[in-house]
């Protein structure tokens, strides 16, 4: 069971992280830039983790 939970968790983190657009790259080349895309990226990978815990959880 914990081993099927961690590749659910895994698969939708790297789901998240495959979500972000190719435009997250730094365009102006400033840390805060930067720090501003690799939020977004973690965003969305925390985003895919709760919309996939929200569906295993409505089915159970």
């Amino acid at each position: 069971m914990r081993r099927t939970a961690a590749v659910i968790l895994g698969t939708a983190a790297l789901l998240g992280v495959l979500a972000t657009p190719a435009s997250a790259a730094p365009s102006g080349g400033t840390v805060e830039t930067a720090a501003a895309n690799l939020v977004d990226v973690v965003r969305n990978a925390i985003t895919g983790v709760e919309v996939t815990l929200d569906n295993i959880t409505s089915r159970l």
